[in-house]
């Protein structure tokens, strides 16, 4: 999916983090609701102004900045 159709950034909005292209939604925002357990449909009764291209927009976003980065996951043994 290509994302940018859907995701945008503005300097002077939001201090420039992306979000959902024409809106005040943050990329940010719809991920925290969703790891804190919402589903997409409660994201979508929430925010009727966005559609389920832009959640999926969000999650393609994620998908491209997780896989250009390598991480260390450290695992700690009480």
């Amino acid at each position: 999916m290509d994302y940018t159709k859907h995701i945008e950034t503005k300097p002077g909005v939001l201090g420039g983090k992306p979000i959902i292209r024409g809106q005040r939604i943050s990329v940010e925002m719809i991920l925290k609701f969703l790891a804190a357990g919402w589903s997409v449909e409660q994201v979508l009764e929430e925010y009727p102004t966005i559609s389920r291209e832009d959640v999926q927009a969000v999650f393609a976003l994620a998908y491209e900045l997780v896989s250009e980065e390598r991480y260390i996951i450290e695992s700690k043994v009480a």
